[in-house]
């Protein structure tokens, strides 16, 4: 893939053109994390729309087929599928910790591996998250940790 900046006096604002051959899944995830860039998720808290700034998210966890998202101060309810928030989220701010919970890396500040193979995850609210195994030896490669 290439990718050009092209600077022009003329634009009233910047837009972004994928060009390609055919539009496949990779294109399609690309377009939709372009779109979100920058942006939030839109969540609600009681009857209230919000858009919750992705650097705002601790987690975001799925209990009985509804999504609620984390943040220091706020429980809110979004209207999205786990999945479908996993694939606007950047990889790399933003991981699957278990089968129902997504977390902020960047709101990481301790890991504490357990017996079971797990990790309990501590948040910057103090706010403790499992990662499951399935899912341990994973964040331990993206965060470059060995066992």
């Amino acid at each position: 893939m290439r990718v050009e900046i092209k600077k022009d006096q003329t634009v009233q604002s910047t837009y972004v053109e994928i060009c390609c051959k055919d539009i496949t899944r990779e294109e399609s995830k690309l377009k939709t994390y372009i779109e979100n860039y920058r942006t939030g998720i839109k969540a609600s808290e009681n009857g209230e729309t919000h858009i919750v700034a992705l650097n705002e998210i601790l987690y975001i966890e799925s209990v009985d087929k509804k999504t609620f998202i984390y943040t220091e101060g706020k429980v809110l309810g979004s209207d999205k599928r786990l999945y479908e928030l996993e694939g606007i989220l950047d990889k790399r701010d933003f991981f699957r910790c278990s089968k129902s919970v997504i977390i902020n890396l960047s709101k990481v500040v301790k890991l504490k591996p357990e017996i079971t193979r797990n990790i309990m995850a501590t948040l910057s609210n103090g706010e403790v998250v499992v990662v499951s195994r399935r899912y341990a030896a994973e964040l331990k490669k993206m965060l470059g940790i060995g066992d």
